[in-house]
């Protein structure tokens, strides 16, 4: 009789462990909504795994433009961001959503077109200059038009160019939700400029086939154009411009705005990014042996 409660008693134990267990690799799990290009270009099926390693954290990944991880973030629905338009990173903060911007990596922006360049811009080093020259020629341009960061620095660098913008809103539909977004662009919406809502993969596949221009971050743009069976034929025509840096961040959600967001797990998966190991995976990621992403908290 006595053997049998001690097996019982054991069982007890053991379940009682195992959902004790369950129950902190569950305190373990972020959400995180980033910018599509950290998804798209491979970066996160190597990092994740090695902060897994690491630290037990796992993180549920939920990818779509900047300006929609921001809102996840203003609206308590994450607990960290990660993603890529610093002025809007740091208004953020600013307006209390997050509690501090950690300076992650960087790459930069290229302007890729056909190969056969029919509006002139190859080596051109303005970025302003070549969608000067792209509009004047009224040869096909492909915008995200989703309020990503890549977006916001298209839109910048229309601005650049001086040419007389118009303003529109249109409704996106991503995943079967719908949202409005308010965006700058020249004249020839829907002609020779196309907005069509859509993250870094579908807009590079879109361009390539109707052999458009489009700005893209190199990260995804290697990946497309080097790590698929199947690569984009579109090529880097303008580059090298400092207009078109490119650095992300990572932002832990505020927990006195968002009281029950894991700040505590936001703030160590933030730390170990910019930690000496976080850094040197993000160094050592490439693809074909070309580096996509550079360090910025450790040089």
């Amino acid at each position: 009789m006595m053997n049998r409660f001690c097996r019982v008693g054991l069982m007890v134990v053991l379940v009682l462990g195992l959902i004790g267990y369950n129950a902190w690799a569950g305190d373990k799990i972020l959400k995180m909504s980033t910018t599509t290009s950290t998804q798209a270009s491979g970066l996160l099926d190597v990092l994740l795994p090695e902060l897994d390693k690491d630290t037990g954290i796992q993180v549920k990944v939920i990818a779509k433009g900047t300006g929609a991880a921001i809102r996840d973030g203003m609206d308590g629905n994450v607990d960290v961001i990660f993603v890529h338009a610093r002025a809007r990173e740091e208004k953020f903060v600013e307006d209390g959503y997050g509690t501090k911007r950690y300076a992650v990596m960087h790459n930069d922006f290229v302007i890729l077109g056909p190969a056969k360049d029919p509006a002139g811009i190859r080596g051109i080093k303005s970025a302003a200059e070549a969608l000067l020259k792209i509009a004047s020629a009224k040869s096909p341009f492909i915008s995200r038009g989703d309020d990503s960061g890549t977006h916001t620095k298209e839109q910048a660098l229309w601005k650049a160019t001086g040419l007389s913008l118009e303003k529109k809103t249109s409704t996106i539909v991503k995943k079967g939700k719908k949202s409005e977004v308010t965006f700058l662009h020249p004249a020839g919406l829907g002609q020779w400029y196309l907005s069509i809502g859509q993250g870094m993969g579908k807009a590079l596949t879109f361009a390539d086939e109707k052999q458009a221009y489009i700005m893209a971050d190199r990260g995804t743009y290697i990946k497309y154009k080097f790590g698929r069976d199947v690569p984009i034929d579109l090529v880097v025509l303008c580059e090298g411009d400092p207009l078109l840096a490119n650095p992300y961040g990572v932002i832990p959600i505020n927990p006195q705005k968002h009281p029950h967001v894991k700040y505590d797990l936001a703030k160590e998966f933030a730390e170990w990014l910019v930690s000496e190991r976080g850094q040197s995976v993000i160094d050592g990621y490439r693809l074909l042996g070309q580096q996509l992403f550079y360090p910025d908290a450790i040089k």
